[in-house]
């Protein structure tokens, strides 16, 4: 039986499996780096976190309109589904689109109608925490900050920040706050291919959640302080895998930061650049010691819904997991 489980950490860009993606570009007139399924499965092979980059950049800037961002969110719905998610925080990083001319409302409005839609056929509940990204014009994530605050009541619930961690995120302080006074929670990026001081330049943000954050565990300082806060971390086997932050499955961190009291929630990044999926992802933190109980419940810890669709949440984790939830 499929047992229900909370994904928040899923960038909806690299969540399109390569025949969709073809589609999209090929009715906007976009090319990407090749013209079939084997030939893009094949651009995603990563030497390092920086060629992974480089390729997210040029195979997402194919998704041009507001039904594109519908399709992407309705179709992965669909796909956690089957491995039984009820609920998503939904990645997508608008300042990238809105760089190449695309309307800050086309890109938000249709993310929100995927929303709608993915609730009413496959039963996820999907909420949203856009990213900026390191080197985005402080300006123009200020201005992504603003839009974010402006969809609050479309299912946008926090902001981000991803990129390349070797540069600062102190650029990004002001769109933080902006996205805080607005009601929205901070879930950026660190400690994933940057080291631990990656993670104390976050922690000095305030932030509500980590996205990764497994080289805490080289700093016993910063691990304690995560730990102090209470802080979840979202953590992608597969992805520290596929990018070399982490050189094998035997060595991953996810045991060691769960021995120090740290909550780490299960999720996939970027499935289909990763060739991976909900059900992968639970199989594999399993063979780390992580159940799908425990996983549920640090998804629950560092979801961030409303009282409402928590309530649910805590419902259906009691009826699956009655001695954990």
């Amino acid at each position: 039986m499929t047992v229900p489980k909370i994904e928040l950490h899923i960038h909806l860009e690299g969540s399109i499996r390569p025949r969709t993606l073809l589609d999209i570009a090929r009715r906007n007139g976009e090319a990407l780096p090749a013209d079939t399924v084997e030939g893009l499965a094949a651009v995603y092979e990563f030497a390092d976190f920086a060629h992974f980059i480089d390729v997210w950049i040029l195979t997402t800037n194919c998704l041009r309109t507001r039904d594109d961002f519908r399709q992407v969110v309705v179709e992965y719905a669909a796909e956690a589904a089957r491995f039984g998610a009820v609920y998503l925080e939904g990645i997508f990083s608008p300042g990238e689109r809105m760089q190449h001319g695309l309307r800050s409302d086309d890109i938000f409005s249709g993310y929100a109608d995927g929303a709608v839609e993915a609730s009413e056929r496959h039963g996820v509940m999907v909420r949203f925490t856009p990213d900026l990204y390191r080197g985005l014009d402080p300006a123009a994530a200020e201005e992504v900050a603003r839009v974010a605050v402006r969809y609050a009541d479309s299912g946008v619930l926090g902001l981000g920040l991803g990129g390349m961690e070797d540069r600062p995120a102190e650029p990004y302080r002001k769109a933080f706050d902006i996205a805080r006074d607005g009601g929205l929670a901070i879930v950026p990026h660190a400690g994933e291919a940057a080291g631990p001081d990656s993670i104390r330049e976050i922690l000095s943000m305030d932030p509500d959640r980590i996205r990764h954050g497994i080289r805490a565990i080289e700093d016993p300082s910063v691990l304690a302080e995560i730990v102090d806060r209470d802080l979840v971390l979202d953590v992608c086997p597969t992805s520290n895998l596929r990018t070399g932050v982490v050189a094998s499955l035997e060595a991953h961190p996810l045991p060691e930061l769960r021995a120090a009291g740290v909550m780490c929630s299960i999720n996939t990044d970027d499935p289909a650049m990763f060739g991976t999926d909900l059900g992968r992802e639970y199989e594999l933190a399993a063979s780390l010691g992580v159940s799908a109980a425990d996983a549920y419940a640090a998804g629950l810890a560092g979801a961030l819904c409303d009282d409402a669709t928590r309530t649910r949440l805590v419902e259906i984790g009691r009826a699956a997991y009655p001695d954990r939830v």
